[in-house]
């Protein structure tokens, strides 16, 4: 028979992340940091191929990569409304970990489940952040795929670019609850 953790259940139950929008100061120390990554690559990972890696970000390289952000923005020609809201995680984040794809060649583990090994990681720190106490959010968008963006901004290699950067830092008020999936509307039970 198993043995539940009844606290670690709570937990799920109830997890939220938080706005990166209200995070404030302080940001967990490296020591703190080292660990939470230590707990995200403890993900499913096919092979050990570990097909991730993380970037670090500090306050002073956030606000490095901000105007990068603007400039790639305006050269890819994206939508000028949301360009604010995008290029904000960058100007005012205080600490992200960007998490790094980097899908290794194997025939005998295909591409696509190294990059969801790579979400894994994502979803693992961003719980691993939350549940030390912090307030963490999980972010994207197109600054995540942009090669010059992580050419010129984060260094990396071609076959590279970002799962998620994992914003980690106080946060200043609980969020509400959000409306949450019909669970009846996307199962299905198959039992023959």
């Amino acid at each position: 028979m198993p043995e539940p953790m009844p606290e670690v259940l709570a937990f799920l139950q109830t997890r939220r992340s938080r706005p990166a929008k209200t995070l404030k100061m302080p940001v967990p120390e490296r020591e703190e940091i080292a660990s939470l990554l230590k707990m995200a690559a403890r993900a499913p990972d096919h092979k050990k191929l570990e097909p991730w890696r993380f970037i670090v970000l500090a306050k002073p390289a956030l606000t490095r990569l901000a105007p990068l952000c603007e400039a790639r923005y305006d050269a890819l020609g994206l939508p000028a409304e949301k360009r604010e809201k995008i290029c904000a995680q960058f100007r005012d984040g205080l600490l992200a970990v960007a998490v790094i794809a980097a899908p290794k060649p194997r025939e005998d583990v295909p591409e696509v489940e190294q990059i969801l090994s790579a979400g894994a990681v994502c979803l693992a720190l961003l719980n691993a952040a939350l549940a030390s106490g912090w307030g963490a959010n999980w972010l994207s968008g197109p600054m995540a795929f942009d090669r010059g963006f992580l050419s010129e901004g984060l260094g990396l290699a071609p076959d590279e670019f970002v799962a998620g950067f994992i914003h980690i830092a106080s946060e200043s008020s609980p969020p509400p609850e959000r409306p949450r999936p019909d669970m009846a509307r996307i199962t299905q039970w198959v039992e023959s």
